[in-house]
């Protein structure tokens, strides 16, 4: 996120790129102005982090309590059929600063590192099903 409003103040809507070959569709890379607490903001995104709380307000036992006999076999299945997504999201929520960095100016070249810093934009929690 930046709050250089030098900066912000040159975009004025979501500005989407190309995800890299073999990305995940998620990974589109995006310039999005929002106003947070009343103030412009200016996100780049997406970058995958990990929690096992299913809320903000939630438990870090959510994930563990989830497990049940009854679903191991599906949240097994899914790890098997997806590593190559898994792969991603791990190495995107092991990612440095500096790495971020570089790949918001493959999009907007004249970014400054001092003006970014990591916000937590939102939370997605997957819902896995037996198929029928």
């Amino acid at each position: 996120m930046c709050n250089n409003p030098e900066v912000i103040k040159q975009h004025s809507s979501k500005v989407y790129g190309k995800a890299a070959i073999g990305a995940p569709p998620m990974s589109v890379p995006h310039l999005d102005t929002r106003i947070i607490n009343g103030k412009p903001a200016l996100l780049f995104g997406p970058y995958a982090g990990f929690t096992t709380k299913f809320l903000n307000e939630g438990s870090y036992l959510d994930l563990f309590k989830s497990l049940k006999p009854s679903n191991m076999k599906s949240m097994l299945s899914v790890g098997r059929h997806n590593t190559d997504l898994t792969r991603y999201l791990i190495g995107e929520a092991l990612q440095k600063h500096t790495k971020r960095v570089t790949t918001l100016r493959q999009f907007y070249p004249q970014a400054v590192e001092a003006d970014w810093r990591l916000e937590n934009a939102g939370k997605r929690v997957q819902i896995i099903k037996k198929l029928r």
